[in-house]
């Protein structure tokens, strides 16, 4: 674990600029610490030499409270660069998940993710707060207060350079323990996470089958495995703050032993003695400090080294690497800027035009070719696991393939799917909010008239744009929350007529009477101009297709 990654600064403009001003902290606090020793040291031989000495008492209360103000500023500058960095962290992590794709999302743990972005970049906290001013201030004080004590006592400043190695020494070496324990912590937390969240999404399914109480055992297992870790960890960080403590506490006790024989002996003055008594352990203090808050800042530098294996993956994905904090909203490969989903990007090259599919393959699955032009319905259809579904996911990104499908003459590789494709899954895919929301996802102004006459066209004339969904778009029934999902295509493709409009199976759950008006919706965009392709196992699908590419056939 690096002390400070230069990831960190290159991705987070706010850590850059806390540095800056982490630095001219600890050279203030430094000039305050070697002054109060010095006024300290001024009040007590004074007292007994007989002089006045509340002009120095004066200036002890002055610096005591200049101290207190740097480390409250510190603290407080700390805690906001840390939500700053979050925030840039996390608005960066998620254009780099779009740059990178479904299909690199689909092989990656989510839950873990959203416990990287959530609960891991807000443990930057301590990391930001006490860990980064302590590093800083080792760097900057315990060499000028080393310099300091030498000058005036150089046999008490040997002392110090002699032992103060030893602490950094002995804090690398549990460092590297550390490092592995809470590596295993932060897995095991990820992995908690991501049985949960599996858990609850088909707990209907598990309660059917019999299986929920083993489901809930499992998660007690592993909660019980980060326990287990967590008290590791712990154990660590006590050894390791009584290591430092020790070894501090016997070099400052070294110094204190020389400097008493020399007063006794006449070899060194009170002053000079009592000075470099005052100094010798706030010349160890900043490192042990180091050494205290790196346990508790562990947990979010290793969220942030997640952070930045998705932001590496995804600048090395572009030929190279970026600052991710300012690529958000910056064009990417096609023209669209990465905001989430802006339907008003004004840079898009996708104008549309035939989409050509040239011996497609995913993975094993055959090879697929065909050619869908505007104002025509192309009919993909064919015995399951033949790879209609595999098809669309290529087309959108989802899956990698083999082969070429350019969309007016453009790889479709090189565009963001948003460019240029409307789309349903057989799975709604919807989220918490109005079904409003749901269906003009992602337009920064929606139109409410659009919006409803993209329902009426999915058939959902019943369901009202003002319901409030809850998670996962709960609250409609399966046939519901798949008319909603076609409408959110509609929609999009209504917004943007050169958008390709792509569903896949949207009639599964479907009666006939109302699948009969969905084909009629369709077959009108198509007639309007609309590129629509289809996937549906339904026969009735082919007295509205033009084109019907068979798959799985003579295979």
């Amino acid at each position: 674990m690096k002390p400070v990654d230069i990831r960190l600064i290159r991705y987070a403009s706010a850590a850059r600029g806390f540095l800056l001003l982490s630095g001219m902290i600890g050279v203030a606090q430094t000039a305050v610490t070697i002054a109060f020793a010095w006024m300290l040291t001024d009040a007590v031989t004074g007292a007994l030499a007989g002089r006045d000495v509340m002009p120095s008492l004066l200036w002890l209360l002055a610096l005591a409270a200049l101290r207190g103000v740097l480390i409250a500023g510190s603290d407080a500058a700390g805690t906001r660069a840390a939500a700053k960095t979050g925030m840039q962290l996390r608005a960066a992590l998620i254009a780099a998940i779009g740059r990178l794709g479904p299909g690199w999302l689909a092989q990656r743990n989510r839950a873990g993710l959203a416990v990287t972005a959530g609960h891991g970049l807000e443990a930057l906290d301590a990391y930001f707060a006490r860990y980064i001013p302590q590093l800083v201030l080792t760097v900057i004080a315990t060499p000028v207060l080393l310099a300091v004590m030498w000058w005036q006592d150089w046999p008490s400043g040997l002392t110090a350079l002699i032992t103060l190695p030893l602490i950094p020494l002995f804090l690398i070496l549990i460092g590297i323990a550390t490092r592995t324990v809470q590596r295993t912590q932060w897995q095991t937390l990820q992995r908690l996470a991501a049985r949960f969240a599996d858990t609850v999404q088909g707990l209907s399914t598990l309660r059917l089958f019999g299986r929920e109480r083993r489901a809930a055992a499992q998660i007690e297992a592993t909660a019980d495995e980060y326990r287990r870790e967590t008290m590791k960890v712990l154990r660590f960080s006590f050894l390791s703050g009584f290591a430092m403590e020790l070894l501090a506490s016997l070099a400052v006790a070294l110094i204190a032993v020389a400097v008493g024989f020399r007063l006794l002996s006449g070899d060194l003055s009170l002053e000079v003695g009592l000075f470099v008594l005052l100094l010798a352990p706030e010349t160890f203090l900043p490192i042990r400090q180091v050494g205290v808050q790196f346990h508790a800042a562990a947990e979010g530098v290793a969220a942030t080294e997640d952070v930045f294996e998705v932001l590496d993956a995804a600048g090395a994905q572009a030929g190279g690497v970026h600052d991710s904090a300012r690529d958000v909203g910056k064009p990417r490969a096609g023209g669209r800027e990465s905001g989430p989903g802006d339907f008003h990007a004004e840079s898009r090259t996708a104008a549309g035009g035939d989409l050509v599919v040239s011996g497609l393959r995913v993975r094993d699955l055959a090879p697929v070719s065909f050619t869908a032009t505007p104002g025509t319905v192309t009919l993909i259809e064919g015995p399951s696991g033949v790879g209609k579904s595999s098809l669309l996911a290529a087309l959108r990104g989802a899956t990698e393939f083999e082969g070429t499908a350019t969309v007016g003459g453009v790889d479709v590789r090189t565009l963001a799917p948003a460019d240029w494709l409307a789309w349903s899954g057989q799975r709604p895919q919807l989220s918490r909010g109005t079904v409003a929301e749901n269906v003009a996802l992602g337009d920064v102004a929606p139109d409410a008239d659009g919006i409803r006459h993209a329902l009426d066209d999915a058939c959902a004339n019943e369901v009202d744009p003002a319901v409030e969904l809850g998670v996962q778009g709960s609250g409609l029934s399966g046939g519901q929350a798949q008319r909603v999902a076609v409408a959110r295509a509609l929609y999009r493709q209504g917004r943007h007529p050169h958008s390709l409009l792509a569903l896949d199976e949207p009639s599964s759950a479907l009666d006939s009477e109302t699948e009969a008006r969905l084909w009629a919706s369709l077959r009108a965009r198509a007639d309007a101009g609309a590129t629509v392709i289809l996937v549906s196992h339904r026969r009735s699908a082919r007295d509205i297709a033009d084109r019907v590419v068979a798959l799985g056939v003579g295979v």
